[in-house]
């Protein structure tokens, strides 16, 4: 028997034979596909807000032993000026070297708007942290004076809040005192965004301590990180430090994530495994109720190879329709989304990796639901299958 395929048209057609069915298939494969965007769009906002919160030139100095527990940290406030005067390579610029130190710690911050009292972020600062935090730009307001803070464009977020509900004018309580938010503050979507920034000394005050988490410096052409290690080993036994890339810093984060990324991955393979499972039964309702249009097609003479790519044709072609609704329904309502974690918060991000995983989860599921039930069909001789009409 000479094989030739069915035409094109007639898989489209089909599809408009069955509205009510097709509809139902076209939804349940919409909302699978839209899943796999929530938990993609999760895992790649958590992992862009990690890699661009680190610069490759930046190095940390903190204290020894508190492996990336920052807020824990504490080093004399003196190590900012050793630091300055002692490791060479340090980005400089009119005399001005770029070091910050910084006060580091969560801690509870009450809002009018909130009933209780949440767990934020918060870094006193001095402005030498523009310098060295470059990412950094104040979007709204002004630098804090004495009695004022600013806060990151996620930081509303952190605390409970909607994205904006922290502006220039609020006022927030941390650490027993009430301060005026100056300003807002962006960082091209990295963790700094989720804090509440004030002056270092007023933070110091507040606390009553006179120590700091940690020194950020940034090296120029010449710097090199050795030179910063070194400095760390030889004031090992008086300064208690130890130094890091900063950008090792957030990848030992992104390690330590690992295990929510995994588990977000299994929810997706969960969900596309829910979603054949669905699209099979839903199939094989379709192919079952057209047992004698198949039989037919034989006795035209189209070989059974040919009636399974034409089914096929319907399930991509449905499976495609469906992906791409569920793509802009995600560009629409999840892109952005914002997200809370322990180290801040972030958005959900449905770039074009989310965008081929997704797709490529959902014509997989066209082509899956399709073939089982069109082989299990289609071995049915040819003279029962007319006999069904």
């Amino acid at each position: 028997m000479r094989f030739r395929l069915l035409p094109w048209e007639y898989a489209i057609r089909n599809l408009f034979r069955r509205p009510l069915r097709t509809l139902l298939t076209f939804t349940a494969l919409s909302i699978v596909v839209l899943l796999v965007f929530v938990v993609v769009g999760f895992i790649r906002g958590l992992e862009q807000n990690l890699r661009v919160s680190g610069d490759p030139n930046t190095a940390i100095l903190f204290s020894l032993g508190m492996g990336e527990n920052l807020e824990y940290s504490s080093i004399p406030m003196r190590t900012s000026d050793l630091v300055a005067a002692t490791i060479p390579g340090i980005r400089e610029r009119h005399g001005q070297k770029y070091v910050s130190p910084e006060l580091y710690l969560g801690t509870e911050i009450s809002v009018p708007t909130l009933d209780e009292p949440a767990m934020g972020l918060v870094r006193g600062v001095t402005p030498q942290v523009l310098l060295v935090r470059q990412g950094v730009q104040l979007d709204e307001g002004d630098w804090p004076e004495p009695g004022e803070v600013i806060v990151g464009r996620m930081a509303g977020v952190k605390l409970g809040l909607k994205r904006d509900e922290l502006k220039p004018g609020d006022t927030l309580k941390l650490e027993g005192r009430e301060w005026n938010i100056s300003g807002v503050f962006s960082a091209t979507g990295g963790a700094f965004e989720s804090e509440v920034w004030c002056r270092l000394d007023e933070l110091q005050q507040a606390m009553k301590r006179q120590d700091l988490s940690l020194v950020a410096i940034q090296l120029g052409p010449q710097g090199d990180f050795a030179d910063v290690d070194l400095f760390s080993m030889e004031r090992r036994n008086d300064l208690e430090l130890q130094s890091m890339r900063e950008t090792d810093y957030y990848a030992g984060l992104q390690k330590d994530y690992g295990k929510v990324r995994m588990m977000a991955w299994l929810v997706v393979f969960l969900v596309s495994g829910a979603g054949v499972f669905a699209g099979l039964n839903t199939m094989y309702g379709a192919v079952v109720g057209r047992i004698p249009e198949l039989a037919m097609l034989q006795t035209l003479g189209f070989v059974r190879r040919a009636i399974i790519i034409s089914l096929i044709q319907e399930g991509v072609l449905l499976a495609t329709a469906a992906s791409l609704f569920a793509t802009v329904l995600a560009i629409w309502l999840i892109n952005g989304a914002s997200v809370r974690f322990t180290m801040g918060a972030f958005a959900l991000r449905i770039d074009s990796v989310c965008v081929l995983i997704g797709c490529g989860v959902g014509i997989s599921l066209g082509i899956l639901g399709a073939v089982p039930p069109a082989m299990r069909a289609l071995r049915m001789p040819i003279v029962d299958g007319l006999k069904s009409i």
